[in-house]
């Protein structure tokens, strides 16, 4: 009997464990798919074994059995962390140098190395050979020519 009453109380503690909704888990994973963990930067919530990462997907969990929509999750996960914990962070004042800064980047660099290719090109125009020196390097390729070496 005692046997039965073990078994009873260890099913009762599991079931939470068991009545897992599916649904429930594919949205938290969907969710944490597009939160960047604070800790390993480059994964997601999703992906990552980290303690805050753990921490996260069970704040994730909570809120959706109370009943709050994606957009609410991910504005409190937002709200606490900043823009930073999105993968795809919006468009706004405070990330402007954010999407637009590799583009100015670039720009920048194609403006030095036309500015480097215009000074170099007309400091070669500016090098070339007189006609004394032409002829004088020409008599020098004759030598050379002439001479076998």
């Amino acid at each position: 009997m005692k046997r039965w009453w073990l078994t009873l109380l260890c099913a009762v503690i599991a079931l939470p464990s068991w009545a897992d909704n599916g649904a429930a888990e594919k949205r938290m994973l969907d969710i944490a798919g597009e939160l960047r963990c604070l800790v390993c930067q480059n994964e997601s919530i999703a992906a990552s074994r980290a303690d805050l990462a753990v921490d996260l997907r069970q704040q994730i969990r909570e809120q959706i059995q109370v009943g709050k929509s994606d957009a609410e999750i991910r504005a409190y996960m937002v709200d606490r962390y900043g823009d930073f914990v999105l993968y795809r962070t919006p468009l706004k004042a405070t990330t402007l140098l954010l999407w637009f800064g590799p583009m100015l980047l670039l720009a920048f660099g194609l403006l030095v190395l036309a500015t480097t290719l215009r000074r170099r090109k007309s400091s070669v125009a500016d090098a070339l050979l007189s006609d004394d020196e032409r002829k004088r390097a020409q008599a020098l390729l004759a030598q050379t020519t002439d001479n076998g070496t």
